[in-house]
């Protein structure tokens, strides 16, 4: 079977939010456990692909401190994480691009071996990480996480097309493509391993918990 090798795979943290609902705050320069966020969540990612950047729209001498490159959105106006999709597809080198947020600093450590993997028995364009959420009525449901994205980088164009017309919205983008989604729900699997932070009190809980 066909496989994706690591060195294939250049990885992207999504850093270029507003941090509205943390009042405005630099999410990814918040500290956790002593250390950035983003750079957290980047040291996470290199330990998975060939190659890493970050996506980040403020405070660039900071990210930049990272050691990693730094891109800002290639559109205007903090056009949400299309935009971040669309400057690493624009900068990647590689065959591959693996985005993750910069606010979920528990990800699988196995993320882009098992993305990877199902994208090449799937011979999918995208494949999309889907974990346990909780459904608002007490119970759990599979739900997709597509901010966990592993995307080939020939994605470029129809993107570039689809973010000119106006489309902001992930779903409506990769459901044009072979999309593969892959849940995170083994026996083993972590089930915090995609909570995120949107507020200072969640990333000090998320603290806490780990």
């Amino acid at each position: 079977m066909a496989t994706i090798d690591t060195q294939d795979i250049t990885g992207l943290v999504l850093a270029g939010g507003r941090g509205a609902r943390m009042g405005g705050a630099d999410k990814g320069l918040q500290n956790f456990h002593g250390l950035p966020l983003a750079l957290h969540t980047l040291l996470r990612l290199q330990m998975q692909v060939g190659t890493a950047m970050v996506n980040a729209n403020r405070n660039l001498a900071a990210y930049e401190a990272f050691g990693a490159p730094v891109w800002p959105d290639v559109l205007s106006d903090y056009a949400g994480p299309l935009a971040g999709f669309l400057t690493g597809l624009e900068r990647c080198e590689t065959p591959w691009l693996l985005t993750v947020p910069c606010d979920t600093p528990l990800f699988p450590l196995d993320l882009a071996a098992r993305l990877a993997q199902a994208a090449a028995r799937e011979q999918a364009d995208i494949a999309m990480a889907a974990a346990p959420e909780d459904d608002g009525h007490g119970s759990t449901a599979v739900r997709a996480q597509p901010v966990f994205t592993l995307l080939r980088v020939d994605l470029l164009e129809s993107l570039v097309q689809f973010t000119q017309a106006g489309g902001r919205k992930i779903d409506a983008w990769t459901a044009q493509h072979r999309c593969v989604l892959v849940p995170f729900d083994t026996p083993g699997d972590d089930p915090r391993a995609f909570s995120n932070a949107n507020t200072l009190a969640e990333l000090h809980r998320l603290e806490q918990a780990a």
